[in-house]
């Protein structure tokens, strides 16, 4: 079995963790196309979040506490650049984490492509999946404020913890940006493409906004879509300030609503909503949607490999 995930941030990393453990023993093929939009330079280094909260979290070498960054961290360098005033005092870059992005920053400096850097930094644990970078293109999100500011996104999300009023989110550059080597066939060869439980906006948004990669789910065998939103609420993190910047309600209808139904011209054949929501199933039901009522809380590997194999089962 083929099976594509389009992920970012923790949501991410933990249903692609449940997804490998539910087919370890059958064979699968698993692609993971990873949002790249929270990506930056700082200190001189190259930093790809989302891509190493997935690393991490299949190498089995994540704080799954934080939810980002490595086990039994250091922030020894960290404390250092904050006395040179160096970085951002707010942005913690741990020890061991610091590491990855030495690596990366060097094998760019190579001449190495984001793809063949993923690739490379994957082949150091047997992780089980293959890593895309949705594309080579630096693409990095910014959010313009009420004010007419402009912030990098993690600025915006650490930093300031999403409370400035975002008026929009914009990735320059992305209009010119094409998928990364591999993407398109992942997605259009797939037995069943996941729309993983990750922010719609700033982790699903970007990847869908890369030129082509739309279009390639258009033409999928089966795409599926898990909600981030259980009872009204997101799970953590501030997504809901991302969708209030964009239009959207916070509750799992209205995010079925952004992404759309295929036969409609949109993205999604299913829906999977949580237990919590179920009397919203109803209602998408009478406008035509796939939709499935199931345990969505992915509190250890156990439930999130029974909510990924319910989210490829046919």
């Amino acid at each position: 079995m083929k099976v594509t995930v389009l992920a970012g941030g923790v949501g991410g990393a933990r249903f692609v963790r449940g997804l490998r453990a539910a087919l370890e023993s059958e064979g699968a093929d698993i692609t993971v196309v990873v949002n790249t939009g929270d990506d930056l330079w700082l200190s001189g280094v190259r930093l790809q979040p989302d891509i190493d909260s997935i690393l991490y979290a299949l190498a089995g070498v994540n704080d799954a506490e934080r939810g980002w960054g490595r086990a039994g961290e250091s922030e020894r360098v960290s404390a250092e650049l904050r006395e040179w005033g160096a970085g951002w005092p707010w942005f913690t870059l741990g020890d061991l984490d610091l590491g990855t992005h030495l690596a990366r920053t060097g094998w760019l400096r190579d001449g190495l492509s984001y793809t063949q850097v993923a690739e490379r930094l994957g082949s150091r644990w047997p992780i089980g999946v293959r890593l895309l970078p949705m594309t080579d293109t630096e693409v990095d999100t910014q959010v313009v404020v009420e004010d007419g500011s402009r912030l990098h996104f993690q600025e915006w999300w650490t930093r300031h913890r999403a409370v400035l009023r975002a008026v929009r989110f914009e990735n320059p550059g992305i209009d010119g940006a094409t998928p990364a080597p591999g993407v398109v066939e992942a997605i259009t060869g797939a037995d069943v493409v996941v729309l993983a439980p990750s922010n719609p906006v700033v982790s699903i948004g970007p990847i869908l906004s890369v030129p082509g990669i739309r279009g390639a789910l258009g033409d999928a065998a089966r795409v599926v879509g898990v909600s981030p939103i259980i009872g009204g609420k997101v799970v953590r993190g501030m997504a809901d300030a991302c969708l209030t910047a964009i239009g959207v309600e916070t509750s799992a209808d209205a995010v079925a609503r952004h992404y759309g139904q295929r036969a409609d011209g949109g993205l999604l054949d299913t829906w999977l909503v949580a237990e919590e929501d179920a009397a919203l199933a109803p209602g998408l039901a009478a406008e035509g949607w796939d939709v499935r009522v199931e345990p969505l809380w992915m509190t250890d590997l156990e439930r999130s490999a029974t909510l990924a194999r319910a989210a490829i089962t046919d």
